[in-house]
């Protein structure tokens, strides 16, 4: 269906006339995915370390929050972590560097949730090249010990907001410099503002790139509890534009739709509001540098929310498919001019309070041999 702003303007300005009275308010309380929300604050207290460091780690950041973490119980004490190859990102992630990133970041979580009960890890990475498992780890009782950015884990959000006109203070950026590289000068951060702006317009109209994102959106809670992953779109605004068929699939992948301009629209407002950006370089581009980026990436965002600071990536600039290829370019010589490969690139600033993402229960992503 066509939406006309005025149409859209109406609807939002009247609180989408379902939220008035006492049928919208039932509405609006029933839109919330309390059972995909669930693995939020159902972590721990599995009477087994190793499940407890999975229940944890599987709130790490991913890329489209596809969760392609699976994990084998191997004996008394060992875990075997997989990849699945099923949730694949051809066209936006053909070499699987982004996906392998937030595997690293799975990982970091788990190392640091097991460190809570006092286990250390010993772990191989790719103990049998790729086509095996990610890592094989082992938990060691009374190695390990508690890390002080674990106590952010569960207020941590990719916050996909405007953020505030609010620069980083050099403090801030200074503690972080542990983690990543914090562009804070105005002259650089506008750079990068244009720069990540045209990659993701530049991936939105491309047709296969953009299908592949919009095939993996849930739209409302029906869709979001039945599969906790992918892009989330929910709450009762949202909810009430999908009833009124003002929200489609059809529409975001038409670039003549009312839907597809307005979603640019407000991607090109989060992207200028942005103070400062947040960048993970690795010398190499190996597999295990690229886990030790999304290593990197876990604690930088954990850090950054001790802080009270948000993070959003946008790494699109980093994707290697010909449509992109110079707009990477452009990244790695402004992000990484003495060589390496530049593995991921956030927005930094103040941002509102988001809700956290949906999540599969530890249940489902469970291998058993």
């Amino acid at each position: 269906m066509s939406l006309s702003r005025r149409k859209m303007l109406a609807l939002v300005g009247g609180g989408v006339v379902l939220a008035a009275g006492s049928a919208g308010a039932v509405f609006a309380a029933t839109r919330t995915p309390h059972r995909a929300l669930a693995p939020w604050t159902g972590a721990g207290g599995r009477g087994d370390p190793r499940l407890d460091a999975l229940s944890h780690a599987l709130l790490a950041p991913n890329p489209h929050n596809l969760q392609p973490w699976e994990a084998e119980l191997v004996g008394a004490d060992g875990l075997r972590i997989w990849r699945d190859p099923a949730r694949d990102l051809p066209m936006t992630d053909p070499h699987a560097r982004q996906l392998t990133i937030g595997m690293g970041c799975f990982l970091e979580l788990m190392v640091m949730a097991a460190g809570q009960t006092g286990h250390g890890v010993e772990m191989a990475l790719f103990p049998g090249g790729e086509a095996g498992p990610v890592a094989e780890a082992r938990l060691i009782a009374g190695a390990g010990r508690p890390d002080p950015l674990f106590a952010h884990v569960f207020d941590r959000r990719s916050c996909k907001e405007p953020f505030a006109d609010r620069p980083v203070p050099g403090a801030a950026a200074a503690a972080l410099v542990a983690h990543a590289d914090i562009v804070t000068d105005p002259a650089r951060v506008a750079e990068l503002r244009a720069l990540t702006w045209e990659a993701h317009r530049i991936e939105v109209t491309t047709p296969r790139t953009n299908r592949e994102s919009i095939e993996l959106i849930r739209m409302g809670r029906r869709e979001i509890e039945a599969r906790p992953d992918g892009i989330d779109i929910g709450g009762p605004l949202m909810e009430a534009l999908m009833l009124a068929g003002m929200m489609t699939r059809a529409g975001l992948l038409n670039p003549t739709s009312a839907a597809f301009r307005q979603a640019l629209e407000v991607y090109a407002r989060i992207h200028a509001a942005t103070p400062a950006f947040a960048v993970v370089v690795t010398e190499s581009n190996d597999r295990v540098a690229q886990i030790g980026a999304g290593r990197d990436w876990m604690r930088l965002n954990l850090a950054a929310t001790g802080l009270g600071l948000a993070l959003h990536p946008v790494s699109q600039a980093l994707q290697e498919y010909p449509e992109m290829a110079e707009a990477r370019a452009r990244a790695h010589a402004l992000l990484a001019p003495q060589g390496g490969t530049v593995q991921m690139l956030g927005r930094l600033g103040f941002g509102p309070a988001v809700p956290p993402a949906p999540r599969w229960p530890l249940e489902a992503r469970l291998r058993h041999g």
